[in-house]
């Protein structure tokens, strides 16, 4: 392994436990009250626009397995337990698809804007991928709710106020966030 291989292998170990970190612990929420923000989507970004997609797709998957292991514990919200007891298979989809469209979604955004304007780019870019986050965890959420038979109608105001609300903080918390993270990492020439 060279020295770029080091300092990149290194780089994105970094973020996968900063993920590991923001997704086992209080930390990666933000709380306001009714609604707990999640900034997970945060180093995923990162990752993805600094780093490229085979990465974010790594950071995704790690975002992913979270998901799964905070749905197996005692962490998992009663919506999404009440899925995993109804169809386990769709319960693993909705934890492992949105997180891995998430990185595909910024990374595409961000080459569709960087000609233009790389901060905003990069500001797009996490707006775009985390609300492809939200978008389609709540989406699929409702739609396997719908396939499996339980009750989708009765949650689906819920669901719905969850996206707008969350959604909303969480795409403008990524949007604040990401690009001075990324410019500040950009001049330390760490993330090669």
């Amino acid at each position: 392994m060279n020295g770029l291989e080091l300092k990149r292998f290194t780089a994105a170990s970094l973020l996968v436990g900063l993920v590991l970190l923001l997704g086992f612990t209080p930390i990666g929420l933000i709380p306001l009250g009714f609604i707990n923000v999640t900034i997970l989507c945060i180093p995923v970004v990162i990752g993805t626009l600094l780093m490229g997609l085979k990465t974010g797709l790594l950071l995704g998957f790690t975002f992913g397995s979270v998901s799964l292991i905070n749905l197996l514990g005692p962490r998992a919200s009663a919506l999404a337990s009440a899925l995993l007891g109804a169809s386990p298979v769709l319960a693993v989809l909705m934890c492992y698809v949105p997180r891995l469209l998430l990185p595909v979604a910024a990374h595409l955004t961000f080459r569709a804007l960087k000609a233009r304007n790389e901060k905003l780019g990069y500001a797009v870019a996490a707006v775009v991928g985390s609300l492809t986050n939200t978008v389609f965890y709540l989406g699929l959420m409702f739609l396997f709710y719908v396939l499996t038979g339980l009750d989708a109608q009765k949650v689906a105001l819920l669901i719905g106020g969850t996206g707008l609300i969350a959604g909303t903080s969480e795409a403008v918390v990524a949007a604040l966030l990401v690009p001075p993270i990324v410019l500040a990492l950009k001049r330390l020439h760490y993330f090669a």
